[in-house]
C-alpha cells in the first residue's frame, strides 16, 4: 500500500511507474492494476522452509549470501531466483528509479539487478540488513539516520522519521477538518459518539470479534455508532457481521473502503493496530487505544505510548477497564497524535526523488 502511495504521487508529477508483485496469497495485484498501473506477476513458487534451506546450498556461491535474513521465508525462494525472475523485466524496462519494499531482500539481490537501474530507493524500517540504495525511506515514529550506519553508501540519503510517512493525499486534505473538529469538541472530552474500529483489512487471528465482544459490556450512551472497517476477504468477516447484529449500540461494518480519511476524520476514538495506519490516524488527531497485533511492531507502539501518543493495551480484555477513564486521556492522546506528521511525507520524498531537493 505504501508504494501504490508513492506511485500515485509519483504519477501525479509527471512519472510513469510499474510494478513487480510476486502471486503470493493475499496480493493486490488487481487493486494495483484498478489504481492504471501495470503489473510483472511473478508465479507464486511457494516453496516449503525445507527446501528454501536446500536451495540456499545449491544455488549461493557462498553460505552467507542470503545473510540469514530474520525474513527471509517471506520471500518464498532465494534471492538469487528472485532476481532471475526479475531480469528480463528489468531489462526491458531499465528505470529512472527502482524502488524496492521487502524485508526479505538485501544488497546480494539488489547487486544482481544493478546494471538494469540508474537509482536505487529502499523503503524500510527493521535497519537489520545491508543495501546499496541512493535513497531509504523509513518513517518510523523515532527513526534517525544514525539506524542505517554501516548498511548503506556513505552517500546514501536517508529520510528517517515520521515526517516522510507516505500516506495517501486524501490525509492531508482532511486533516485541517478533522483536527478543527476536535479543537471543537474539546469541552466535552468524554464523549464518543463514534468509535472506529480497525484491525487491518485481513485480521487473521480474528481479533476484531474480540473488540466487540469487549466493548458490548462498556455503558454507551444509546447514540454511539460504530464503524468496523475489514477487508471484504478477511477470513472472519462472517462472524464479525454476526457480532456486530448483537451488539447493543448501533454497528456498522464496512468493507474495502475508499474514504478512510473521511471515517477517521468523524470518528471520536479508535481501536486499532500498531502499523502504518498508525500514522494516518495521528495525522488527522485521532486518539486510539492501540493493541498489537504483530511482534515486529511492538517496539514503536510502547515508544508511542510512552510519549503519550496512543493508548496502548495487551489485549481486547483491557478495553473495558481502559474505557473508563477515557475523559482523562482522550484530549491529550488527540493533541500529541496530531505533531507526529503532517500528511506530506510522500511528497517531500517525491521531490527529492525527482527533484533532488535537500530535505
Amino acid at each position: 500500500m505504501r508504494c501504490l502511495t508513492l506511485a500515485e504521487e509519483l504519477r501525479r508529477q509527471g512519472a510513469e511507474c510499474r510494478f513487480i508483485c510476486r502471486a503470493h496469497t493475499g496480493h493486490l495485484i488487481e487493486k494495483i492494476q484498478q489504481k492504471g498501473f501495470q503489473v510483472y506477476v511473478l508465479e507464486d513458487v511457494n516453496i516449503k522452509h525445507k527446501t528454501i534451506k536446500t536451495a540456499k546450498t545449491s544455488l549461493m556461491s557462498t553460505a552467507d549470501e542470503e545473510n540469514q535474513l530474520f525474513h527471509a521465508d517471506w520471500l518464498a525462494t532465494t534471492q538469487l531466483q528472485d532476481a532471475q525472475d526479475c531480469l528480463a523485466i528489468m531489462q526491458q524496462l531499465q528505470p529512472d528509479w527502482l524502488v524496492v519494499d521487502h524485508y526479505a531482500l538485501d544488497k546480494s539481490w539488489q547487486q544482481r539487478l544493478q546494471p538494469y537501474y540508474d537509482k536505487l530507493m529502499v523503503i524500510d524500517d527493521l535497519g537489520d540488513r545491508e543495501h546499496i540504495a541512493d535513497l531509504l525511506v523509513d518513517q518510523n515514529y523515532g527513526s534517525t539516520t544514525d539506524k542505517y550506519k554501516g548498511l548503506v553508501p556513505a552517500d546514501c540519503k536517508v529520510l528517517a522519521g515520521t515526517r516522510f510517512a507516505l500516506l495517501r493525499e486524501e490525509f492531508a486534505q482532511w486533516r485541517d477538518y478533522s483536527l478543527k473538529r476536535r479543537r471543537n469538541s474539546q469541552h466535552n472530552n468524554s464523549w464518543v459518539k463514534n468509535l472506529l474500529v480497525t484491525l487491518g483489512g485481513v485480521d487473521p487471528d480474528n481479533y476484531t470479534e474480540q473488540i466487540l465482544h469487549q466493548l458490548s459490556h462498556v455503558n454507551w450512551s444509546e447514540s454511539l455508532e460504530v464503524i468496523v472497517v475489514m477487508g471484504a476477504t478477511a477470513p472472519f468477516l462472517d462472524r464479525v457481521m454476526s457480532k456486530a447484529a448483537t451488539m447493543p449500540v448501533h454497528t456498522i461494518v464496512k468493507t474495502n473502503v475508499s474514504n478512510m480519511a473521511e471515517l477517521m476524520s468523524h470518528a471520536d476514538l479508535a481501536i486499532g493496530a500498531a502499523g502504518s495506519t498508525t500514522w494516518e490516524r495521528c495525522c488527522l488527531g485521532l486518539p486510539t487505544i492501540q493493541i498489537v497485533i504483530a511482534e515486529n511492531q511492538r517496539r514503536i507502539a510502547e515508544d508511542l505510548a510512552q510519549d503519550n501518543i496512543v493508548k496502548l493495551l495487551n489485549n481486547a480484555n483491557e478495553l473495558p477497564e481502559a474505557l473508563k477513564d477515557r475523559k482523562t486521556w482522550i484530549t491529550p492522546l488527540a493533541n500529541s497524535a496530531q505533531l507526529v506528521t503532517d500528511g506530506l511525507g510522500v511528497k517531500r520524498v517525491v521531490d527529492y526523488m525527482i527533484k533532488g531537493y535537500q530535505l
